[in-house]
């Protein structure tokens, strides 16, 4: 390799070597980075590496020189702080909608943002056992596919999936493609979402992106602006429980007062509170009613009741009645 072409790309390596072998807790001497810079087969004076460190400093890189043991150069700030790192790390190991293998990938790919020392706290945080993951890989192409048709202000079209009892997938719709105008993203429910609109059914719709095949970028221009124009992701995910759509409704619910957390969690901090006596507090919100939204009720216990409207707690008290019938049926 021509002696020329070393020197140009020694910076590079000197680089390399104080993000990726130094931290505030490891150093590297003059001697070390010169027998590293040789092993690459470039040749290298102590006054350049000076003079090439200066250089990197007005690059903006945090590098420090200690004088204690341990003694030499070290870099005191990487772009990103361990703890932030292993925030990601965690979000990512979490992350339903990753499959195993791309989250193996993407984690060694993080613990490149960190010195190799780190980068070994990275690998001892993403042990959690138990932890469901998505089977389908194709999900990152498909929110690529989502991200570039919203970019283009298209329509796109795809077929749809569901689960079998055989635990395989077959086609919703008979195998017929959407067409829907996509106009948001959301990871709720520890899944991905598209929202979007549909014209042939004039309304607003929710997708699980990893069941959904052969999306394909349609010409044709997004509808739906109007509704879209002040759409929050957040709030519609917060009123449609478990992403299961249904009537939207104003509903006044009444909690005892420690389940306040509860509330709040679910429906956001702006959501009207008032007391109701000493033990209890009632909340306006909006809910998509659907048999999910009964079930997260009934969950919360005998003291959460529906106070009003009435149509709403009577369809609550028959969906209770039916259980119960059917358990008496079963027995």
């Amino acid at each position: 390799m021509p002696k020329a072409y070393n020197q140009k790309i020694k910076l590079l390596y000197l680089m390399d070597l104080l993000d990726r072998q130094t931290d505030t807790g490891h150093t590297i001497t003059m001697k070390e980075i010169l027998s590293a810079l040789e092993a690459n087969g470039i040749q290298a004076a102590r006054k350049s590496i000076y003079s090439d460190i200066e250089t990197l400093r007005q690059y903006g890189m945090d590098i420090e020189y200690r004088k204690e043991q341990p003694e030499g150069y070290y870099l005191a700030s990487h772009s990103f702080e361990l703890a932030e790192l292993k925030l990601l790390v965690d979000a990512v190991q979490s992350s339903r909608f990753i499959t195993e293998k791309k989250s193996r990938s993407l984690i060694k790919k993080i613990e490149g943002l960190a010195s190799r020392y780190e980068a070994s706290c990275l690998q001892r945080q993403v042990y959690v056992s138990d932890r469901i993951k998505t089977m389908n890989e194709s999900i990152y192409y498909n929110v690529d596919k989502i991200h570039a048709a919203i970019s283009e202000n298209s329509n796109i079209r795809f077929q749809y999936t569901q689960w079998t009892i055989d635990k395989t997938t077959v086609l919703r719709n008979e195998g017929k493609f959407y067409h829907i105008s996509p106009w948001a993203l959301n990871w709720t429910e520890e899944n991905y979402y598209l929202i979007g609109y549909d014209a042939e059914k004039c309304a607003l719709r929710h997708f699980r992106v990893d069941k959904m095949l052969k999306i394909e970028i349609m010409e044709e221009r997004r509808e739906g602006e109007e509704i879209f124009r002040d759409f929050d992701p957040a709030r519609y995910s917060r009123k449609t429980f478990g992403m299961f759509a249904g009537k939207e409704e104003t509903v006044t619910i009444r909690f005892p007062n420690p389940l306040i957390g509860v509330a709040l969690d679910r429906f956001g901090k702006s959501v009207p509170i008032k007391r109701d006596g000493e033990d209890y507090f009632t909340a306006r919100v909006q809910v998509a009613v659907s048999e999910q939204f009964f079930g997260w009720l009934t969950g919360l216990g005998k003291d959460v009741i529906i106070v009003s409207p009435e149509e709403v707690a009577g369809e609550h008290r028959r969906l209770l009645s039916e259980i119960i019938d059917a358990y008496s049926c079963g027995t």
